[in-house]
């Protein structure tokens, strides 16, 4: 990390010339602005920048998207102002000379932006805080890796992708040390910018990583979260190679996950039930905020080390709820998760638990794929969308706006995909219906 005194003294000795300034989407990325080093320094870390609301109501390819009440062609896409919230400062090794800094969204008025996916997890802490609790997370995330730059993959339309390992390579030692030149780097930049990896390692099919990062409070594991996926990639760039973080890039492949880990601080143990009780209570209804794109389903198959029953067990891999030593960990998101709406709903989800004192169903012991007569994972977003429209816990917890805020986003992207034909239904139906 790095105190703001550090950052101008680097500015002025030619250490650090420039300073990403920068705030999450709503799928989770980071936007902003390069701000030069003693711009930053003079202006932008007391005054903050100004950026175009639209960038919370688009899609994932930038397409301004209806419906929202927070901004709109009608409204005519004013500015958010981003204010650095100095605490998240760090350098960034894998780019030259550069700083990043996390900001906050506030409007004309210096009010908080509700629907910013800070602002919702920043709102489920303070209501945590409010009891006198504060929650820790941890999130475990896979990714792909390939040999094909992100350049080359898209020219072959993302088909004919190399994995960089021919198989399997689960805890292997000897293939992991095939991709160490660039899982090496990807650790050890993390650790220089202050995101805390505990350790990498090969994942259950070929190409595929885990990389983890250490334990941490709410807002700061989101932070982290989010640095870490967009440094990723971008040391990926840099070597030529691409990753994806798609929960479920290939039906030939399993998917990759994000086990999302927590505990409350200040908890006893009846607190602590509660919570894995309103977690699991809550899974259906809030499974959008896990899941959130068309895509994300596919990963839900049996046998596939993703759950499908919203059951708990202990060290027991195929529920969705996993119980170690000190927390829950939560099986359902996948990697493509937005970290602080996934957080925000597993906060929320456990508060519920514990306002309404919810005792977690029996124990599952043994295989929940062939589990009978428990609530299931959605198996669509369709199903998700139903439960988050219907969800009195998300409306309650996350405030009326932020709900149908986070609602129209599920909307639009199920209906963005009902505008395309896929080369599945080209094959399959072209010349035989």
């Amino acid at each position: 990390m790095m105190e703001l005194g550090q950052l101008e003294a680097g500015v002025r000795n030619g250490d650090v010339d420039t300073v990403l300034t920068v705030f999450p989407d709503l799928q989770g990325r980071l936007m902003g602005k390069r701000v030069t080093g003693h711009f930053f320094v003079d202006e932008v870390a007391h005054e903050g920048i100004h950026a175009c609301n639209y960038l919370l109501a688009v899609d994932v390819e930038m397409n301004p998207l209806a419906g929202y009440r927070f901004a709109s062609w009608d409204q005519g896409y004013g500015d958010v102002k981003a204010v650095p919230d100095l605490a998240t400062l760090r350098p960034v090794p894998w780019l030259e000379k550069t700083a990043l800094v996390v900001c906050d969204l506030v409007d004309d008025h210096d009010e908080p932006v509700e629907v910013s996916p800070r602002q919702v997890l920043r709102r489920q802490v303070e209501r945590a805080a409010a009891r006198g609790l504060a929650v820790d997370i941890g999130a475990e995330l896979e990714f792909f890796l390939f040999k094909d730059s992100y350049e080359e993959a898209a020219a072959k339309g993302y088909s004919g992708l190399v994995p960089h390992a021919p198989y399997n390579e689960d805890y292997h030692v000897l293939q992991t040390t095939k991709d160490e030149y660039l899982i090496r780097q990807i650790r050890n930049g993390m650790d220089a910018a202050g995101v805390e990896v505990e350790f990498s390692k090969g994942e259950a099919a070929a190409g595929q990583h885990e990389i983890n990062l250490r334990y941490a409070e709410a807002l700061e594991m989101a932070d982290r979260h989010t640095i870490y996926k967009n440094g990723a990639k971008e040391i990926a760039a840099l070597n030529g190679r691409s990753i994806t973080f798609m929960a479920k890039w290939s039906m030939a492949e399993v998917g990759s996950s994000c086990h999302l880990h927590s505990s409350v601080r200040g908890a006893g143990e009846e607190t602590a039930r509660h919570w894995l009780g309103g977690l699991m209570a809550t899974a259906r209804e809030l499974a959008w905020c896990f899941a959130p794109y068309v895509n994300s389903y596919k990963r839900y198959q049996p046998d596939s080390w993703a759950p499908t029953a919203i059951v708990w067990g202990r060290d027991n891999r195929t529920c969705g709820f996993r119980l170690v030593p000190g927390r829950v960990e939560s099986r359902i998101p996948g990697a493509d998760a937005n970290p602080y709406i996934a957080y925000a709903a597993t906060i929320a989800g456990g508060l519920h638990g514990i306002e309404h004192a919810i005792e977690p169903p029996p124990e599952h012991e043994g295989n929940a794929y062939e589990a009978t007569g428990v609530p299931r994972v959605p198996s669509t977003i369709v199903e998700a969308i139903e439960g988050l429209e219907a969800s009195t816990v998300a409306v309650e917890a996350f405030g009326k706006d932020v709900h149908e805020h986070l609602l129209n986003t599920a909307r639009q992207e199920w209906e963005a995909s009902n505008r395309v034909v896929t080369d599945w239904e080209l094959a399959r139906n072209f010349e035989r219906i």
